[in-house]
Parts: structure tokens; sequence; C-alpha cells
């Protein structure tokens, strides 16, 4: 997996309900076509990135196919999600 290009943007909560802060990350990301994710048209990631305390951790996440904006019901390798997230904790800290 690769990730070709991203967004982020901070989720502001204006109730202040949610502790800590929350970013949304768009990942637009590459899948070998071996791969069982592999979708015609590409996918998507949307990550939410939680920061409270100091520690920066995956809240949630959703796959989604490109062609048609569906939700895939699948769930990243440890090794996927990891690396998600320190792409991720790493782009936070640099806007800081």
């Amino acid at each position: 997996m690769d990730i070709l290009a991203y967004t982020m943007e901070e989720i502001v909560d204006p109730t202040h309900i949610i502790e800590g802060e929350r970013y949304e990350f768009l990942l637009d990301i590459e899948i070998d076509e071996e791969d069982e994710l592999y979708r015609e048209g590409g996918l998507e990631i949307r990550a939410i990135i939680s920061k409270k305390n100091g520690e920066i951790a995956i809240a949630n996440y959703f796959l989604i196919a490109k062609a048609d904006a569906s939700v895939l019901d699948f769930a990243l390798e440890e090794d996927e999600e990891a690396m998600i997230l320190a792409f991720c904790k790493e782009r936070i800290l640099l806007g800081e």
C-alpha cells in the first residue's frame, strides 16, 4: 500500500464534548492488484485521528471505493494500520 496524496483537516468540536483534538485525513492510496482490497478506480481511506494528552491514535477509519464512493467492509492489517498512524502522526506533529 502506498499513499499517493492526502488532505488533513482539524475537526472542531464547538460543544467541547470530545476531549482532546480530532483530525480527519483523506488518504488516496494505491493497492497492488493482487491484494484483496484492490478496486478498479482506486481506494481512499478516511481516517479519524485523535490526540489527547500527547497520545495520537486512530479513532476510526473507513475504506472507500473511489469509483462509486461505497464504504468497504474490510479492516486493515496491523502493519497497515501502523503505517497509516505513523503517516498521520507525522503530519499532525509537523503542523504544530
